[in-house]
């Protein structure tokens, strides 16, 4: 599989796996399972957050990752978190998998209703924190003892919701962290229409990752923009393309973007290898 260069010294392979349902939608054992298909295919790229599993996830994806760690690349982020609700309710989050899934299974109207019930439920068990200096180094900490680490690839921030206010204390630190060794990069991943609200400094971060639009102009417009795409792009499945499989879109956005990576939360064993094939063809074909 192709791998890009998203900033000196990161090599990532094109399709990375998004770790978001790690211990939360996703048990165990598909989790192991994904993760181990994903590195046999050639994805070396991780992307993982504090929130992710309400805390548990970064945790997990490091043990799969043991004795691997020069050979992957590992993104983080900080600035969501787990609260006490998460560790209150974590020993219900089999029953809690089962429902989801058979409401799944059912389709139909109770199948739709079941995402955003699910989305709500999640949403407060996390918490949003400010985007300090201070509190990122403690997440940074935290990641790494985590990820049973010296090092994070990549730290983001985690998509926040308003403008960071004192973002030169954030880069300062991010280079201060850079020349220790503690990570290799400082990104941000913000969500496409909130690119505005951060365009005073969103160029002073070494990495990028955005959703892709759900509307075709503002897929249009990304794409035919005139400036660098973003390194990173999430929810290739939500690209505005109706009359295409699942299949199909994800290799539509990956041929558009042949610089960024394109990140798929895959554990599914039957679409992760079939998401494997389509990366793999795109790479010998670019």
């Amino acid at each position: 599989m192709r791998r890009i260069e998203i900033t000196p010294g990161i090599h990532s392979s094109v399709l990375g796996l998004g770790c978001a349902p790690v211990l939360g939608a996703v048990d165990r054992k598909r989790a192991a399972t994904a993760v181990a298909t994903a590195l046999e295919g050639g994805i070396n790229h991780f992307d993982l957050a504090r929130s992710y599993g309400y805390g548990k996830a970064e945790g997990f994806v490091g043990r799969q990752l043991r004795g691997k760690r020069d050979r992957v690349v590992i993104a983080t982020k900080f600035g969501i978190q787990a609260n006490w609700k998460a560790g209150v309710l974590s020993p219900l989050k089999p029953f809690l998998r089962s429902l989801r899934a058979a409401a799944t299974r059912r389709g139909g109207q109770e199948g739709a209703k079941a995402a955003p019930a699910g989305a709500r439920m999640a949403g407060r068990l996390l918490d949003r924190l400010p985007i300090t200096a201070g509190l990122m180094q403690q997440s940074l900490e935290a990641s790494l003892r985590a990820l049973a680490t010296d090092y994070i690839d990549i730290l983001f921030v985690h998509e926040p919701h308003q403008r960071i206010e004192r973002w030169e204390e954030v880069i300062a630190l991010g280079d201060r962290l850079k020349q220790a060794g503690k990570i290799r990069a400082l990104g941000l991943a913000y969500m496409g229409h909130q690119r505005g609200l951060h365009a005073t400094y969103v160029n002073h971060f070494d990495v990028t990752q955005t959703n892709v639009p759900t509307a075709q102009d503002d897929y249009a417009a990304m794409l035919g923009e005139g400036v660098d795409p973003p390194d990173l792009l999430f929810s290739p499945m939500q690209a505005p393309f109706p009359g295409l499989a699942p299949g199909e879109r994800l290799g539509k956005v990956m041929a558009d973007f042949p610089r960024s990576v394109t990140l798929c939360a895959m554990f599914n064993p039957l679409h992760l290898q079939s998401n494997i094939r389509i990366a793999a063809a795109l790479s010998t074909s670019t």
